[in-house]
């Protein structure tokens, strides 16, 4: 007797045929997003995690600079700072004194533009680090340090920003796609977080992409969306160009993250303020040391402003507020909060949890660390890729596509040939002349050489040879960096343990279990001695070895 199938029973099946369709559409979408720019989501991965120690990163590409100059006495910070400024350019437009209040700031310096070079200013735009006991600048190398690896993340560096804007946009909204198509697919997303199958192919590589995304799930969607937010203006222009026209971009980011108040002529010559009566107001208003910034507008002229920033060190939120002075009358104009609105303050919110900069040192590392395990999910994402791909495409006579293989080399060149254009990044700040010409740029110029150098090694290497020897480079160049700085700067890691200074222990130490970390990777995807390679050895060695018995015998 056939069975007769209920409504609930054909209710069932079609909807684990549609279930299984939306499934097998998501994991279409989630393979193509991913891959189609999952080399710039790599990139940005790289450089964005370094970010989050990119003070420090400065600190340690200038060794000749004395350790962090924390002051409390903020009175006292800004006349040694405003007397550099007044000496150094004379007549200018814009004074901008930075006051060493936490570990974003930790040394005072001044910023200058539109200095009158006829009244004895060093240059018409400058800025100087200040020492603050004897007020005269620092002198240091120069070099891109943390900020130019950072920045890069986000300006791709030799990219027009009016490209690289759009190029980071696309990116960032495939990597939304991506994660959440990811969560959609995954069926069992708990119970394949604790499961990793090693040595088993394609089966490890997803599990380690899925632990690794799984575990940091939050923060990567954290990072995306705000990231979104953060470029919103750009990938989204019409929402500014409909209000305030095609050419009124300029405009609006004035209205918007301007300080109120401001003028944009200098009007008539007029007696500046004094400084001290408007960081006692800003004191009784913010509390004691909270100033940032001290941000002065055509100083000695009848609309000078001044402008005082709060320090962001206890909030979450990337705005400031401000306080905005008449810089001739020392009168209050304009007490501006961090949010001038609901929306702003969200958005605040995001681009400072996108930023980190409020992180104390415990939730750094969880940022730096949830980042590092985020350059591997997508690592293991292009790498699964390209194994799956090639083993479908083994099991059919003939070549492996040109495709698969345009992968497999960039998958190498990429993933550990972009680390190593980092680490030489920091050998290239040892080991340049101080006094060369372009330094900095030098700097960078190395990191991305070096990344060339090995997607051409990549190209000219077979895949499992190429992936074991750019992993052990990468792992040596890491793992040596302590030996450079110690040959090449007395801030060396015995003397930084010593001494307290846990910004240079702390960066040697780092870069040395990077090192660790990729020769274990190094000797783990070194290739293995196939079984028909192992019999032709050992027939060739069966001749040799009768020889050898003739010859003992006779």
């Amino acid at each position: 007797m056939p069975t007769i199938k209920s409504d609930t029973d054909t209710h069932t099946s079609s909807t684990k045929v549609a279930n299984a369709g939306i499934r097998q559409t998501m994991a279409w979408v989630h393979t193509w997003a991913g891959l189609t720019l999952g080399w710039v989501l790599y990139f940005m991965f790289v450089t964005g995690t370094a970010g989050y120690f990119d003070t420090e990163i400065d600190r340690w590409m200038q060794p000749e600079l004395p350790p962090a100059q924390i002051n409390s006495d903020t009175r006292a910070t800004a006349a040694t700072l405003l007397a550099r400024a007044q000496s150094q350019a004379p007549n200018a437009d814009q004074w901008l004194l930075t006051l060493p209040v936490d570990r974003n700031q930790p040394y005072g310096s001044i910023f200058w533009r539109g200095a009158d070079l006829e009244a004895g200013a060093s240059a018409e735009r400058g800025n100087e680090l200040i020492d603050l006991e004897s007020g005269a600048p620092m002198q240091s190398r120069a070099t891109g340090g943390g900020q130019t690896l950072y920045q890069m993340h986000w300006l791709l560096h030799y990219t027009n920003r009016s490209y690289s804007d759009w190029i980071i946009s696309f990116a960032t909204l495939f990597m939304l796609v991506a994660i959440v198509t990811g969560v959609i697919i995954h069926k069992k997303i708990f119970k394949d977080f604790f499961v990793f199958r090693p040595r088993k192919g394609q089966r490890s590589w997803l599990d380690a992409h899925n632990v690794l995304s799984v575990i940091t799930l939050p923060f990567q969607a954290m990072i995306t969306y705000s990231g979104l937010i953060f470029m919103g203006f750009s990938f989204m222009p019409l929402i500014v160009a409909g209000q305030y026209g095609s050419d009124g971009r300029s405009a609006f980011y004035g209205e918007v993250f301007s300080p109120p108040g401001m003028t944009e002529s200098a009007g008539a010559p007029a007696h500046f303020t004094p400084l001290e009566p408007l960081i006692s107001e800003a004191e009784n208003i913010w509390g004691q040391g909270r100033i940032r910034s001290i941000d002065i507008r055509y100083p000695g002229f009848s609309n000078a402003r001044v402008v005082l920033s709060e320090s962001i060190d206890n909030t979450i939120a990337a705005g400031a507020g401000r306080l905005v002075f008449d810089g001739v009358s020392g009168e209050l104009l304009h007490n501006a909060p961090a949010a001038s609105s609901p929306a702003k303050g969200v958005r605040d919110a995001f681009l400072g949890l996108h930023e980190g900069l409020f992180a104390a040192p415990v939730t750094r590392w969880l940022y730096f660390i949830s980042g590092l395990l985020g350059t591997g999910m997508v690592a293991t994402g292009l790498v699964m890729w390209a194994v799956k791909r090639r083993q479908l495409a083994e099991r059919k006579p003939g070549r492996i596509p040109r495709g698969i293989l345009l992968v497999e080399k960039l998958n190498v060149g990429t993933v550990a040939g972009l680390l190593t254009g980092v680490a030489a990044y920091f050998w290239a700040n040892r080991l340049l002349p101080v006094s060369m010409a372009e330094r900095a740029q030098w700097e960078v110029h190395i990191m991305f050489l070096t990344w060339l150098a090995l997607l051409v090694h990549a190209a000219l290497r077979p895949r499992h040879r190429a992936w074991s020897e750019q992993l052990a480079i990468a792992a040596i160049a890491f793992a040596a960096l302590p030996v450079v700085n110690a040959l090449t700067s007395d801030r060396h890691l015995l003397h930084s343990l010593s001494s307290g200074d846990w910004v240079f222990a702390g960066f040697d130490i780092t870069v040395l279990c990077i090192g660790v970390l990729l020769g274990i990777a190094a000797r783990f995807t070194r290739p293995k001695q196939t079984a028909s390679a192992a019999s032709k050895a050992q027939t060739a060695a069966q001749p040799a070895a009768a020889g050898n018995a003739v010859g003992d015998a006779s």
